[in-house]
């Protein structure tokens, strides 16, 4: 039996990269379908009865992941965990890559213990992003330390510094920080190759031609970015505020597939049905 016929259950945990801004489901403004989805979808295509949970919330920090969504997951014991955190932390003023990457290692030690597959993810290369110049340096230096963490602890790496399709800014939502429903897409596909999933259809597709905007729109979007989501954000870290603020992840117990886009339904899970069963204590 392979390593993916072995993953019954899948566990995603994170901030607003995992749960899925910004790829609603049809007709469900604020509910996000995302990459995670689409790769747990992939996944319960091929292994019919898979459970799903999704822990993350928009706006964490990595110590609110690994305080509130690591135990949960340990708790779930899946077969499969996916990790991507740090983000938040990396755009604040005084970010410490260094002290960061202690707290991520000992998350994903935690989760290890637990018998799971363990992918984790890298940052991309803010150098291909309008506003993401300034933090560059300190992205690749955790970034470092995440690719060390993973050669320590086992762990699978989607190395996502080096993947130029997603420079192209219809892969990014209108806020420049969150992918577009097709950058998710190419991100779940991106991720199931990586982790050894069969996939038909490529993510490195160059994007279609596209008429380059002339400077004068360009400095619009500009001015329209900073008024609608730029001046926002800086309130909300002035007073302490987040998106995520009383948020609850919008799948936070094991469910399986309907086989439709967004359909999960809770199952019940017992010590036999569990990813690892006891394993789940330990860690």
């Amino acid at each position: 039996m392979s390593e993916l016929e072995r993953v019954q259950s899948y566990v995603a945990i994170g901030d607003s990269f995992t749960e899925g801004l910004n790829d609603p489901y049809p007709g469900e403004e604020d509910r996000f379908r995302g990459w995670a989805d689409r790769l747990a979808e992939m996944l319960a295509e091929r292994n019919p009865g898979l459970r799903y949970a999704n822990l993350a919330v928009r706006g964490k920090t990595l110590r609110q992941i690994v305080d509130d969504q690591v135990p949960r997951a340990v708790e779930l014991a899946p077969d499969l965990i996916t990790m991507c955190a740090g983000g938040n932390d990396m755009i604040r003023p005084g970010a410490d890559p260094d002290a960061l990457a202690v707290v991520f290692d000992d998350a994903v030690r935690r989760l290890r213990a637990t018998g799971a597959r363990v992918v984790i993810f890298t940052g991309f290369d803010t150098r291909g992003l309008r506003s993401g110049g300034r933090i560059r340096g300190k992205a690749a230096t955790y970034n470092m330390h995440l690719r060390a963490i993973a050669d320590r602890r086992g762990c699978t790496v989607v190395d996502l510094w080096p993947l130029r399709v997603f420079d192209d800014p219809r892969a990014w939502y209108e806020d420049r920080l969150h992918l577009s429903s097709e950058g998710h897409r190419r991100m779940a596909l991106c991720v199931a190759e990586t982790i050894g999933l069969p996939v038909e259809e490529d993510w490195r597709a160059p994007w279609p031609p596209m008429e380059r905007p002339d400077w004068l729109t360009l400095r619009r979007e500009d001015v329209r970015w900073a008024r609608m989501y730029l001046l926002p954000w800086i309130g909300r870290r002035a007073t302490g505020r987040s998106t995520g603020d009383g948020r609850s992840p919008k799948l936070p117990v094991l469910a399986s597939w309907s086989g439709e886009p967004g359909r999960w339904s809770p199952v019940s899970q017992s010590p036999e049905t569990a990813g690892h069963g006891s394993a789940a204590s330990t860690g």
